[in-house]
């Protein structure tokens, strides 16, 4: 596995950034890594990179401990912050050139061209770098991230900020280099994760709280939703489906005969409202069971 992270905690004081979280990551995997503001999502990836210390408990990068290894491990991290730290007077291909020397690579004006073609700078890379757009910006923390061809990849909101074709562009670069690095990124963008993370991690107030596909999470939870479409000579009254065994809530929709019935004990209730239905003589037109979004499965796990 490329990561491992142990019953980590992190104090500040008496206050507890992560309270005992443990999970791991596996070679070639994109996981998505969230929580709410202040749930210990930057302060996991920053023990990870090295950049702060753990109060207890194990972290690994590639077989090696974070705090006994840093050397190795930062060696094959490639990392890029929420706030992306750049120098803005540096033009893009000198400060890339910068970052491969701080790495001793060899043949750096090669690598640089390959990751310049890699994440899309050809047009830029002239420029100094506090002269592009957001995006760019972007891009080249990337580039920087990925120069010495690290194993693990790390970013913390990386698609913060950006316009809509900006972000299509970024997701895209990410699940790119995705198939050949194990990549784990934070960010509050739930389609983001939806479409290109092959697992998720959710934590809340510095605890774990989920860890499993995206599907499967949506899939989880006692809750169950169903609507219902009835013919529009069928006579419905709300005390009648609120009647059947196991509803705890209904809702007229916007159309006059499409019902929302939802069940909190996870029975299927399609079977009840079909017999109701013969009973008084409805005619359903079409019945079917709404899945769950992984925006609701987040805020079920991490409100209240």
């Amino acid at each position: 596995m490329s990561i491992e992270v142990v019953d980590l905690k992190k104090f500040y004081g008496e206050q507890a950034a992560l309270g005992g979280i443990s999970f791991t990551v596996n070679t070639g995997e994109i996981v998505g890594f969230l929580g709410p503001n202040g749930a210990g999502k930057s302060t996991t990836m920053k023990i990870l990179t090295g950049f702060i210390p753990a109060t207890s408990g194990l972290a690994k990068v590639c077989g090696f401990d974070v705090e006994e290894n840093s050397l190795e491990t930062r060696k094959r991290i490639g990392y890029l912050p929420e706030h992306n730290p750049l120098y803005l007077d540096m033009y893009v291909k000198e400060y890339l050139e910068f970052v491969g020397g701080v790495y001793k690579l060899k043949n750096i004006k090669t690598r640089v061209a390959e990751m310049v073609n890699l994440v899309g700078l050809e047009r830029e890379q002239r420029k100094k770098i506090g002269a592009l757009s957001k995006g760019y910006r972007q891009r080249v923390g990337l580039a920087q991230s990925i120069i010495h061809d690290p194993e693990v990849l790390i970013l913390d909101e990386p698609t913060s900020g950006l316009d809509p074709n900006q972000l299509s562009e970024i997701r895209e670069l990410i699940r790119h280099i995705g198939e050949t690095k194990t990549v784990m990124l934070s960010t509050h963008i739930m389609q983001e994760v939806e479409a290109i993370c092959d697992r998720v991690i959710i934590i809340n107030n510095g605890l774990l709280v989920a860890d499993d596909t995206s599907k499967v999470l949506q899939a989880s939870g006692k809750k169950q939703v169903v609507i219902v479409e009835f013919d529009s000579d069928s006579k419905i009254q709300a005390k009648q489906l609120q009647s059947i065994a196991g509803v705890t809530k209904v809702k007229q929709l916007s159309d006059a005969q499409n019902w929302l019935v939802e069940s909190e004990d996870g029975r299927d209730l399609r079977k009840t409202i079909s017999q109701t239905a013969l009973k008084n003589s409805w005619l359903v037109l079409s019945m079917h069971t709404e899945e769950k979004s992984l925006e609701q499965v987040f805020k079920e796990l991490t409100q209240g």
